[in-house]
């Protein structure tokens, strides 16, 4: 069963034979295909921050991790579950 093209150049079927032959770099891709993206693919990958994303605050976070001092609020953690699956339920399926 042949599969695809062949090969002007013989392969060298023999350990003599493939040294014999000049080692050749890593084949260059070649662009093929064009690829447009949707404007809301394009917002997505923007390099625009995300408001909701404090940067400042993770590094306070995890600095506080690290040095041990970082306390979990139980209380405040509950607060928010409950505030968001009353949320989830109160939306209206469409």
């Amino acid at each position: 069963m042949k599969i695809g093209p062949l090969e002007s150049k013989p392969v060298a079927t023999t350990p003599a034979e493939r040294k014999a032959q000049p080692a050749q770099g890593p084949a260059q891709p070649q662009a093929s295909t064009q690829v447009d993206l949707s404007p809301a693919a394009t917002a997505l990958t923007s390099t625009a921050t995300d408001p909701a994303f404090d940067g400042a605050k993770v590094d306070r976070i995890a600095q506080a991790i690290r040095d041990g001092k970082f306390e979990v609020n139980p209380e405040a953690i509950a607060d928010k579950l409950i505030a968001n699956a009353t949320e989830l339920l109160a939306r209206k399926p469409s």
